[in-house]
């Protein structure tokens, strides 16, 4: 009994010490990074894998460069990442950029040449378009973007990209 007892608290301080230096380790090698944040897709072909290592399997592969990606949780090298649709799965952290995009989401939307309902419109832009994130100044509903070539204004709320506080310079 009291050799079983031994080994049991043995283990458990095992267990215990190694789930701190696991712990430790992951949280020195994180990015220093605020999460949740928003960042781009940096190739034409990108796996998104169901864990976070090349062991994994590809669940799925994006096809579209500078497609807005959330990050939502790091383990070494790897992110995870949520797409404007929900979906979830891990990339390598070499497969991120951190220049920011937008993807318009809805309706046909208008593009707008100043940041107010009432301004002339620049261009009209289809859901699933990807244009540059410019600028979301502090205090606004609005952010200035370029698509093809077209620039001008959307709401926040016309797309996905920005959180709804978020200013960006």
């Amino acid at each position: 009994m009291f050799n079983k007892r031994i080994i049991a608290t043995i283990v458990l301080f095992s267990l215990v010490a190694l789930g701190v230096s696991t712990a430790v380790a992951q949280a020195r090698s994180g990015s220093g990074l605020p999460l949740p944040r928003f960042v781009t897709l940096r190739s034409g072909e990108v796996n998104m894998r169901a864990g976070p290592g090349v062991r994994y399997p590809v669940e799925w592969v994006y096809k579209k460069r500078n497609l807005p990606v959330e990050v939502v949780a790091e383990y070494d090298t790897w992110r995870k990442i949520r797409d404007w649709q929900g979906t979830q799965g891990w990339v390598h952290q070499g497969m991120l950029s951190g220049k920011r995009s937008i993807i318009v989401t809805g309706d046909l939307r208008t593009l707008r040449n100043e940041p107010k309902t009432s301004s002339d419109p620049n261009a009209r832009l289809e859901e699933g378009v990807i244009a540059r994130l410019l600028e979301c100044p502090s205090g606004t509903t609005w952010c200035k973007i370029e698509a093809d070539g077209y620039k001008g204004w959307l709401r926040k709320a016309e797309f996905w990209g920005v959180y709804s506080s978020e200013s960006v310079e």
